[in-house]
C-alpha cells in the first residue's frame, strides 16, 4: 500500500465499537497525526452530535477537534439551505438531529399539508404516526424525500441493529417509490464535503471503513481510494460477492502505519 496525504476514517466498526476502541486504532491515528498526516472522520450516525464523536474521541485519546468530524447532518444542513432554504421540513430523527437542523435555521412542518421536504435519519422511536406523516405529505403535497445513509444496520458491542435503511425501507414499502437523495456515505455529496474539508485531491486520499456498500462504494463513487477492515460489519468472505470491491484489505486499521511511512 502507498502513503496518502489524507485519511478518511468511518467511525463505528472501524475506529470503535461502542465506547472501546478498536485495538490498535488509538496508536494508528496518533502516527498518522504525528506524520502531518490530514485526518477527518465520517460517520453516518445521526443520534449522536459531533461535539460527542469529539469527545468520545479524545476521551479515547485522540486530540481532534469538531473540524475533524464529517457527518450527515452537517451535509444536509448544507443541501437543506442551499436548495430548499424557504421550504418546510418533516424530520424522521432523534432530538441531537433534529436540534442541528433546528439551530442552522431549518423550518419545521405541523402537518403534511405544509411539508416540502421529508429528511429520513436513524430514529429509534420511530413508529406508525412518522411513517402516516411522512406517506401523506408524499401523496398529498408532492414532499420531495431525503435520506441522511442508507445502512440498514449500526454494529454495536452487542451485535447489529437497525439502523436509517430500515426506515427508508417503510417509507418505500408504504409509497412505491424509492428514495433518491442521500446526504451521507456513500454518497457523491458527502464525499465532495470531506474532500473539501481536508483540501486534498481524491487520488491523494484513502476512504477507510468496515461496509462495502457505503464506505468503499463511496471511494468508487468519488475517485479516493478505499481500504475495507474486517473489525465491523464486513466479513472476508463478503468481498467476493459484492459489486463494491476495496483496494486494500485490512485486519483493522491498525495495518496502516506501515505503509504510511
Amino acid at each position: 500500500m502507498k502513503a496518502f496525504r489524507g485519511y478518511i476514517f468511518d467511525l463505528d466498526g472501524t475506529i470503535y465499537l461502542g465506547q472501546h476502541a478498536i485495538e490498535g486504532a488509538v496508536q494508528t491515528v496518533n502516527a498518522l497525526l504525528g506524520m502531518n498526516k490530514k485526518i477527518l472522520f465520517l460517520t453516518n450516525k445521526t443520534i449522536e452530535s459531533r461535539d460527542s464523536c469529539v469527545r468520545k474521541l479524545n476521551k479515547l485519546g485522540i486530540p481532534v477537534t469538531l473540524e475533524h468530524i464529517l457527518s450527515p447532518a452537517v451535509v444536509t444542513t448544507r443541501m437543506l439551505q442551499e436548495r430548499y432554504h424557504d421550504k418546510k421540513v418533516y424530520v424522521v430523527g432523534e432530538e441531537v438531529f433534529k436540534k442541528e437542523l433546528r439551530d442552522s435555521g431549518v423550518r419545521f412542518a405541523d402537518s403534511p399539508e405544509e411539508t416540502d421536504v421529508i429528511v429520513l435519519s436513524w430514529d429509534r422511536q420511530f413508529h406508525y404516526d412518522m411513517l402516516n406523516f411522512a406517506y401523506q405529505a408524499i401523496k398529498k403535497n408532492g414532499a420531495i424525500v431525503i435520506a441522511t445513509n442508507p445502512d440498514r444496520t449500526c454494529p454495536l458491542p452487542e451485535g447489529e441493529v437497525p439502523d436509517c435503511g430500515s426506515i427508508i425501507g417503510a417509507i418505500e414499502g408504504a409509497t412505491g417509490g424509492k428514495v433518491q437523495t442521500i446526504t451521507g456515505k456513500p454518497s457523491c455529496h458527502m464525499a465532495a464535503a470531506a474532500l473539501q474539508a481536508l483540501g486534498l485531491e481524491a487520488e491523494e486520499c484513502i476512504m477507510v471503513g468496515d461496509r462495502l456498500e457505503t464506505d468503499i462504494r463511496m471511494g468508487q463513487i468519488a475517485n479516493i481510494h478505499t481500504a475495507l477492515v474486517l473489525t465491523g460489519v464486513a466479513r472476508r468472505e463478503d468481498i467476493s460477492s459484492s459489486g463494491f470491491q476495496p483496494e486494500y484489505v485490512l485486519q483493522s486499521v491498525r495495518d496502516l502505519v506501515a505503509a504510511a511511512d
